[in-house]
């Protein structure tokens, strides 16, 4: 019989990370996040196998991130965590271990320490979880104000692995079917099982949105990510005809704006401000206008190709900001619109996304209604 097995879950969609590649299989120092979870419990000797549960649309990303190594066939996660931890169990009984590790896949700094205390301890406890003791102070909430301080005396944040004698915990997850409990630990608990506490480590910390990623690869044994930041400007004249495309949004106008491509200023501000935060020249020496390809090119591709380069690195974007300085038209209505589809193209959140407008008081070019002029500006974590 087979002694321990890790269960990775990594089923969510990742809905408040946000962008078009679910988080788990986002590049964090330059490997995909369950990619790196995964290598390290294949790692550990007493682990002796490991089964990923997935969301069944994340098919290819996983086979991309995760193809290669030695797991068992992934298992098709449920609607909710618990039950997909629970498929992924029942997938196990052909062949039962007799301990298994239950990890979150979007904790991909998990320590081989954090790993070995908490299968030891299942030598003579039925469950174990890591955790860490609560050392800030606490505070209950009531109508918006400090209801009462909570004592922390006592307190822990749980996190994985956690770890479980196989069969009480596999019935105890189909005794637990359809409640909404968010952790293994409140599953045993239900069922009566003691569950031991064993320290874990400040660096598994779990990545939830972006802003987690720089804390977390720089809490990390990996070097730390270093912020690069680039700046980007571009102009387009007016020319004949009845719409612009700012942004990647299509606004109805008195003119289009002239351009070897779709001459979408913001979108080539904010390119050439990734590029210029990869120090990897400007958007003329990736795309240039004496190419006859790029004659009537929808900008998006443009800027998709930034954004590959620096998934490329094993970075992440952080944060866009970009300025459209025009008197007319008016950006203040499809401002909504502009940062969900630059959002879209940078695979990140529309909250990491500011598009904003101003005039120049009918001063210069802009002024006179002759054109649209952008600048933007980039933040990049790069490993």
């Amino acid at each position: 019989m087979v002694d321990c097995i890790a269960l990775v879950v990594a089923a969510g969609t990742g809905e408040r990370f946000g962008g078009a590649v679910p988080k788990q299989y986002r590049p964090v120092n330059g490997e995909p996040m369950a990619r790196r979870t995964v290598r390290t419990l294949l790692s550990h000797p007493k682990v002796d196998g490991v089964l990923v549960v997935i969301n069944g649309q994340h098919r290819s990303h996983y086979d991309q991130a995760l193809g290669d190594l030695p797991l068992l066939p992934p298992v098709t996660g449920g609607a909710s965590r618990q039950e997909s931890v629970c498929r992924g169990l029942e997938a196990l009984t052909g062949d039962p271990p007799n301990r298994v590790l239950i990890h979150d896949a979007a904790r991909p700094f998990v320590d081989m320490d954090t790993i070995d205390r908490v299968v030891t301890a299942l030598d003579t406890d039925p469950a174990a979880i890591a955790a860490i003791p609560v050392t800030d102070t606490l505070k209950r909430e009531t109508d918006g104000c400090i209801g009462e301080t909570v004592d922390r005396a006592g307190l822990w944040r749980a996190q994985t692995p956690q770890g479980f004698r196989f069969a009480p915990i596999l019935e105890a997850h189909r005794q637990a079917a359809g409640l909404a409990l968010t952790d293994d630990a409140a599953v045993a608990e239900r069922a009566g099982i003691r569950v031991r506490l064993v320290p874990g480590s400040r660096s598994n910390v779990k990545v939830t949105t972006t802003e987690d990623l720089p804390e977390a690869a720089g809490r990390s044994s990996d070097p730390a990510w270093r912020v690069r930041v680039g700046t980007g400007y571009d102009v387009h004249r007016f020319a004949p005809g009845d719409a612009v495309i700012l942004c990647g949004v299509t606004l109805p106008h008195t003119a289009r704006l002239a351009g070897h491509s779709d001459a979408d200023v913001g979108l080539h501000a904010v390119t050439d401000a990734i590029l210029g935060a990869l120090a990897d020249g400007d958007i003329g020496s990736h795309f240039p206008p004496t190419d006859p390809q790029w004659k009537g090119a929808d900008s998006a591709m443009f800027l998709r190709h930034a954004v590959e380069l620096v998934t490329a690195r094993g970075g992440q974007i952080g944060h866009v900001d970009v300025t459209l300085i025009c008197e007319r038209p008016k950006i203040g209505p499809h401002r909504p619109a502009m940062r969900q589809r630059m959002a879209e193209l940078l695979g990140t959140d529309p909250g990491a996304v500011s598009v904003k407008a101003t005039t120049t008081e009918r001063l210069g070019f802009t002024g006179r209604g002759e054109g649209i002029a952008a600048q933007a500006a980039a933040t990049l974590y790069l490993p």
